[in-house]
């Protein structure tokens, strides 16, 4: 999360989804990555694939990114 500073302190706009996925945000009957501040996948040892909610949390952020992008271009 370091990190984060860092690029935003050269001009990288870092959007969080905050809780914006509603309620798949709080699913438990699986494992499943992913956070308020963004889309992941819990890897394991690496066979693991994404889940459909994971899948479906990353294809939410990236809509969501697009909406703030458009809102910026229209302003």
């Amino acid at each position: 999360w370091t990190a984060i500073t860092q690029l935003a302190h050269h001009g990288m706009l870092f959007v969080p989804i905050g809780y914006t996925f509603g309620a798949g945000m709080f699913k438990m009957d699986s494992i499943r990555g992913g956070s308020p501040y963004g889309a992941g996948v819990f890897a394991g040892d690496g066979t693991r694939e994404p889940s459909e909610t994971e899948l479906a949390l990353a294809e939410h952020q990236g809509k969501y990114m697009a909406a703030v992008v458009k809102k910026l271009c229209e302003a």
